[in-house]
């Protein structure tokens, strides 16, 4: 198993800070048809309900973006992803499905506006520490490139940054090979509905990732 600590200079700015974390074997898919309905069926009906201008506004995905105010960083310009997935279905702009592990833990995270990480556990070297990112610190987000990630919370294994709330990083991140994962649910709102959340990952994971 790997150790997951919080830094002092997340825990200054942000003392209610929470996580939940799970770490199981999973057998990856390209696609669940099952899964992609429950997410269609989400999306449809939270478009409906939803202005985009109350999105930021949403329980955990406002606290989130309090965060990064606190370290310095423009949660309009560096997202948080549970609000860039909730702002993509409002807009009517199709989500990318991308295998049913990681389309998933996107369907959990826009229910409940929590970012979370999602890792392929044999990748990551030692055990974790959740700072904040350096000037120039490199970090190659997932299909975006180089990320600007001073003064977001980041999460670092023995090598550097591996995830943060806007993108994880390319080198552990999930594919059709992950038979090992972690998914790090993170609580800027502290622990209420931390629970709760991650059942429903769990049952999730159980449903449509079980080995």
């Amino acid at each position: 198993m790997i150790n997951i600590s919080i830094s002092d200079e997340i825990l200054a700015a942000c003392p209610e800070f929470a996580f939940s974390a799970i770490q199981c074997k999973v057998k990856n898919t390209p696609y669940n048809a099952e899964l992609w309905q429950e997410i269609t069926d989400f999306s449809e009906k939270f478009a409906a309900k939803t202005p985009l201008s109350k999105i930021n506004k949403l329980p955990n995905i406002i606290e989130t973006r309090e965060a990064y105010k606190k370290l310095g960083k423009d949660p309009n310009r560096y997202r948080p992803s549970a609000e860039a997935l909730c702002r993509r279905i409002v807009r009517g702009i199709p989500l990318y499905q991308i295998s049913t592990v990681v389309d998933l833990i996107n369907l959990v995270s826009m229910k409940y506006g929590y970012s979370i990480g999602g890792f392929d556990a044999d990748k990551i070297e030692g055990d974790l520490i959740l700072g904040v990112g350096k000037t120039d610190e490199k970090f190659e987000a997932i299909g975006r490139g180089l990320l600007n990630i001073e003064g977001l919370p980041v999460y670092r294994d023995n090598i550097g940054g591996i995830g943060t709330p806007t993108s994880d990083e390319e080198r552990t991140k999930i594919s059709l090979e992950t038979t090992n994962l972690l998914m790090l649910i993170n609580g800027y709102s502290g622990k209420n509905g931390l629970a709760e959340v991650t059942e429903y990952a769990k049952k999730l994971t159980e449903k449509f990732a079980a080995p």
